[in-house]
């Protein structure tokens, strides 16, 4: 890679961590590229939180590589709709990370055959007024000789509930050092805007715990609840999965 093409990336990075510095509320958010010695794809997902029932929440990894949310404190869950789901599943090669139940409509789809993008032809944004929360998710796909990863933003039309909108971002190469960077919202807001424009170039490591403290770090402290990076080698396929929660309310 050249100096001048280095420069580009690390400036256009740079950018994209300094708006997410100055976002009190960029919601749940997914980053996805390549470490910088090009050797495994990485996956990062967070959520956050405003009212009591979204911040009751924890990431809970399970023995076959899936993860899901669950209430911190079950007596304190009122409504499970849209917070409780799985962000990360996988079946074979391919690896899906979303920010709600659409992980299911892919991984089902993708067992039958399907393609990630007709799973989520089947589905819209989330039934929330008034903030229509976009459903945002991402694929890689060892076997896909012709994408590297591909991420996509469903949302509503500046509010309009009749009409979804529907982009999709595939990218072809990768970047060693370098993810894409998409989430719910542009910040906060009554109600939230919805994210806007193409994802943007956001920095990784070689070290996924690195990864994880420094997005777990950069989240505004008040509205983060969780946060994982999983990484997934090129070369056979081996996972790794690095998580972080929230500590209980009065606790260390």
């Amino acid at each position: 890679m050249s100096t001048n093409t280095t420069t580009k990336w690390k400036a256009l990075a740079d950018a994209t961590i300094q708006r997410l510095q100055e976002n009190s509320y960029p919601g749940r958010g997914i980053v996805i590229g390549l470490t910088p010695d090009a050797t495994r794809y990485v996956q990062v997902y967070w959520i956050m939180g405003r009212s009591e029932n979204s911040r009751n929440r924890v990431f809970i990894p399970e023995e076959n590589g899936f993860l899901r949310t669950e209430a911190a404190d079950p007596a304190k869950l009122t409504d499970p709709s849209l917070i409780i789901y799985y962000p990360l599943r996988h079946e074979g090669s391919a690896h899906i990370v979303t920010n709600g139940d659409q992980t299911d409509t892919i991984w089902e789809a993708i067992k039958s055959g399907g393609t990630f993008e007709g799973a989520l032809a089947t589905r819209t944004y989330e039934p929330d007024p008034p903030n229509f929360t976009p459903r945002i998710s991402g694929i890689v796909d060892l076997n896909d000789a012709q994408n590297s990863y591909k991420l996509s933003i469903l949302k509503s039309n500046e509010n309009d509930e009749s009409q979804t909108k529907r982009q999709y971002f595939h990218y072809e190469q990768a970047i060693a050092g370098y993810g894409h960077f998409i989430s719910t919202y542009v910040g906060d807001g009554n109600p939230l805007p919805s994210f806007a424009g193409e994802p943007q170039v956001a920095p990784l490591f070689d070290d996924e715990q690195e990864t994880a403290r420094f997005y777990w770090d950069l989240l505004d402290g008040d509205n983060k609840i969780s946060l994982l990076v999983k990484t997934i080698r090129i070369e056979d396929g081996e996972t790794t999965l690095t998580v972080v929660n929230r500590p209980a309310e009065g606790g260390a």
